[in-house]
């Protein structure tokens, strides 16, 4: 008898293939005919809905994607992407994704350090809140409502604009979106003042899984608590925070200074660690850490780079510094007095000269490919472990990508918070937080899979010197090295791999909470708050 298969099968699989995009397209149609029978606001949906025939759909999908190592041909697209300008948009999102099986990614600046946001295996619905991006400042009684598809920039922006003595506590980064920065924590120069965004939140707004308009009255204070700090991903879509402004002085003053292994760094490096947590809460001092050519030979050398922030004027810093660091060096002429919004600047790297509506922009000026981690730390490193840093620095991939470690102090404001205020548990007990990082240009599956190998060997190389039962790792930093659910298979024992290190203590109330405003699974990634399950038991598997 002939063998038909290997003539049958390719037949089979066309028609197979067929019948499904078949489906999808009779599925696509149904979900766009859902949304705007369920939109209040109907007769804009056709402006904010884009699939994939749509001539505009590659530019608003890119448009909000900062990691090009997720923006690439292979990477799974949206089947729908929608740019809510209405609260009743996400209400229909929500609830015609629901009825047609789709899950739902929701992103406010793109840069989710894993692309969660805006990338899923299973077919998905992306919902972009470039449109919900409207503050409203209210500097007479210091508080802000700030629309979550705005960017801190945005923010830093619209306060200035009305107050030249308010800020307020988020990244140096200016292009982060605040609906995913701030639920995941928040942080920047102003946290061993003021704590982290998390802590300065004083009401929000969210659609649940029901599609319910809530607010902090409404919401309940355990989902209030879970989305400072928790991620609001798992929860529900946030719609904006209710922010308490922080009091800045009139001056600020700043340096940066650079110390390279000749002229001491590793000594030095060595006793920031003493000092940095330590200073009065007015005094950031954030240390940077990469390669550099030392000389036109190429020759490489370690850099360490000094970075700091005072609420105060130079005749104040001088001498706290000369007291508390003399090592280092610091003259008068190191120092520069600016306003705190020109500080904004100075930290994200623009010119001395640059215009304020620089914040305005929403794209980071460069995108590179880039992995990305983190550790807490508790004890100062020694010099010979700094040392063995530097040789991992020295290795082919730190030396032809961009390598570097920020080293952000803790103490302070920061010491004072307990674990549980929020759901955000990184407190007491660490001297300063590292974020890892490597840059690099090329393209192509092999440059990611060189560098990011060296990233997780200089990763391995760190357990000794950082926190420990458990590693803690920082969520807005999402690192799917740690652990993740696969594919949104959400079970507790597997997110315990990943729950305890981001949330600590915390995880266990995160799940409690998951389990009562989305009882269905339905908000779910990779790296999720997972359900209570039958063979949950707190504190372990």
């Amino acid at each position: 008898m002939k063998h038909v298969g290997s003539s049958v099968f390719p037949f089979a699989l066309a028609l197979l293939l067929s019948f499904s995009w078949a489906t999808w397209s009779h599925t696509h149609e149904n979900f766009l005919q859902c949304m705007t029978l369920r939109s209040e606001n109907s007769s804009s949906t056709s402006k904010l809905i884009y699939t994939p025939p749509n001539s505009s759909y590659s530019s608003i999908l890119q448009i909000s994607i900062q990691k090009p190592r997720f923006s690439t041909p292979a990477t799974p697209k949206p089947l729908v992407i929608v740019t809510p300008s209405y609260v009743s948009h996400i209400q229909a999102a929500i609830n015609c994704s629901q009825t047609y099986g789709f899950q739902i990614r929701v992103q406010s600046g793109g840069h989710d350090y894993e692309g969660l946001s805006y990338v899923s295996d299973v077919p998905f619905v992306l919902i972009d809140l470039i449109n919900l991006r409207s503050i409203s400042v209210d500097a007479e009684n210091n508080t802000a409502w700030v629309e979550a598809g705005a960017t801190t920039g945005e923010v830093y922006y619209r306060i200035a604009k009305k107050s030249k003595t308010l800020g307020f506590l988020a990244g140096v980064a200016t292009t982060l979106g605040v609906g995913g920065h701030f639920s995941g924590g928040g942080y920047g120069t102003l946290l061993r003042k003021y704590g982290l965004a998390v802590d300065n939140i004083i009401d929000a707004q969210l659609i649940d899984v029901k599609g319910r308009f809530l607010d902090r009255e409404s919401v309940g204070e355990d989902l209030f608590w879970a989305i400072r700090g928790g991620g609001g991903a798992s929860f529900g879509i946030i719609l904006a925070w209710k922010i308490k402004l922080a009091p800045v002085p009139s001056t600020v003053t700043v340096f940066r200074v650079n110390r390279n292994l000749e002229q001491n760094a590793t000594k030095l490096v060595h006793r920031w660690q003493y000092v940095a947590a330590k200073f009065y809460e007015d005094l950031f001092f954030r240390l940077r850490l990469t390669s550099v050519n030392a000389s036109q030979e190429g020759k490489r050398t370690i850099q360490a780079s000094f970075i700091s922030l005072y609420l105060g004027v130079i005749d104040k810093l001088l001498p706290m510094m000369q007291e508390s660091f003399p090592e280092l060096g610091l003259m008068r002429e190191d120092f520069i007095e600016m306003s705190w919004i020109e500080s904004i600047l100075y930290f994200a790297g623009f010119p001395s000269d640059e215009s304020l509506d620089v914040l305005l922009n929403r794209t980071s000026p460069t995108r590179s490919h880039f992995k990305a981690k983190s550790d807490y730390v508790q004890e100062p490193i020694p010099e010979h472990g700094l040392e063995g840093i530097w040789q991992r620095f020295y290795e082919k991939e730190g030396e032809t990508a961009r390598a570097l470690m920020f080293l952000t102090p803790y103490g302070g404001r920061m010491s004072e918070i307990s674990e549980d205020a929020t759901s955000f548990p990184h407190r007491a007990g660490n001297i300063y937080k590292i974020f890892y990082g490597v840059f690099w240009e090329e393209e192509g599956t092999a440059a990611s899979e060189r560098h990011i190998s060296w990233m997780r060997r200089l990763y391995r190389y760190m357990a000794p010197y950082v926190s420990k039962s458990p590693r803690a790792a920082h969520v807005n930093y999402r690192d799917l090295d740690i652990g993740s659910n696969g594919k949104g298979n959400t079970s507790y024992r597997r997110a315990s791999r990943w729950g305890n290190k981001y949330f600590k203590c915390n995880f266990d109330r995160l799940v409690q909470v998951k389990t009562t405003v989305d009882p269905a699974n339905f908000l779910k990634n990779e790296q999720s708050i997972p359900l209570f399950s039958s063979g949950w038991k707190k504190g372990g598997d």
